[in-house]
């Protein structure tokens, strides 16, 4: 609550900031806000930028932004599609892995785990540019080829000819259209809970709350919801709930939505890359049948069930998800040759 205030407070700072006599005053804004690390964030923000509309989600990116732990760059660039925006971590001469996140949780979701990954991977944390974040869609994308072009675009201009996926939630969905979409390039894929691959979502009451909540999103729901997707709410920074829900106002369902439905049989078979899958003990997203059908039509083929977590498991358990991911990552398959 204190940091909603901050951002209120802030708000109307701009706005006052904004009422100056000079155009150049209107033109102009310099925020200097306190951070969680010993340096402060500085904005100069053009009023005239269609991204100044988002500046309390900027913001609240931003710090949760604070939480990475490690030395990282962003980096923006053009698109067919409009700006994508990747944050990049590890060495530069690490193997190349790919983060996608979670329906509206951006790449920041990843700050319990990027530290462990990017010792030795070169980390690229990727927004998607059909949520809230800093990639932006500039053009009316309706189909999930025009999704996964996008991230060959990005691929391509990251000039990243192999690399293993990591995917949460929707990012698994996403993940395993760009492992089907050319498999040659994907060395290895993780896939965290993911939602609509393996098996339909299972109806609920906590499946009908979380839909509920997505029409019309309230902070005073917004715990309640999370108790159904994590073991242990207060485990997760404040500072991330504070971006979390400002993305939740803000997000709107696409046309490609609906388009998630569970992989068929044959495609899951020509995956040929080494798969692993984990989901937690109480996820409500994916359940024991996601790991059997995973196991049984995915040729080089991992499971695991995560105890005390849920669909969050990244977050509930991220030691131990975190230590598993590597040892995956580490581990040679016998009877793959490295690409």
């Amino acid at each position: 609550m204190k940091y909603l205030s901050k951002l209120i407070g802030l708000a109307l700072v701009l706005v006052s900031l904004n009422a100056c006599d000079t155009d150049t005053e209107k033109e102009k804004v310099r925020v200097v806000v306190p951070s969680a690390t010993k340096d402060s964030f500085v904005y100069h923000i053009d009023a005239k930028d269609p991204k100044y509309k988002k500046f309390p989600y900027l913001l609240a990116y931003d710090k949760a932004l604070s939480l990475w732990g490690v030395p990282f760059e962003e980096k923006d660039f053009k698109t067919k599609y409009g700006k994508a925006h990747v944050i990049i971590s590890g060495p530069e001469t690490g193997e190349p892995l790919v983060l996608l996140h979670g329906m509206n949780a951006s790449s920041t979701m990843w700050y319990p785990n990027i530290k462990a990954l990017s010792e030795k991977y070169h980390v690229y944390a990727i927004d998607f540019l059909l949520e809230p974040g800093k990639s932006l869609c500039e053009i009316e994308i309706s189909q999930t080829s025009e999704i996964v072009s996008w991230y060959y675009e990005i691929f391509d201009y990251l000039k990243l000819k192999n690399f293993s996926l990591l995917g949460a939630s929707r990012g698994g969905w996403i993940a395993t259209n760009i492992a089907l979409h050319d498999p040659t390039r994907v060395n290895k894929m993780i896939l965290l809970s993911p939602a609509q691959t393996f098996v339909w979502i299972r109806p609920g009451v906590k499946a009908f709350n979380n839909i509920a909540y997505t029409i019309s999103p309230k902070r005073r729901r917004l715990r309640n919801v999370l108790e159904t997707m994590t073991n242990n709410v207060d485990n997760i920074s404040q500072l991330y709930l504070n971006q979390y829900y400002i993305a939740t106002e803000k997000a709107s369902i696409s046309k490609c939505f609906i388009q998630m439905i569970p992989f068929a049989d044959n495609e899951l078979q020509s995956l040929t890359m080494p798969v692993l899958v984990l989901i937690g003990e109480n996820d409500i997203i994916n359940n024991k049948k996601s790991l059997e059908r995973a196991k049984k039509l995915i040729k080089h083929c991992e499971v695991g069930t995560i105890k005390n977590a849920g669909h969050f498991l990244s977050m509930d358990k991220s030691d131990v998800v975190n230590q598993i991911m590597i040892d995956f990552m580490e581990k040679k398959i016998q009877g793959m040759e490295p690409k």
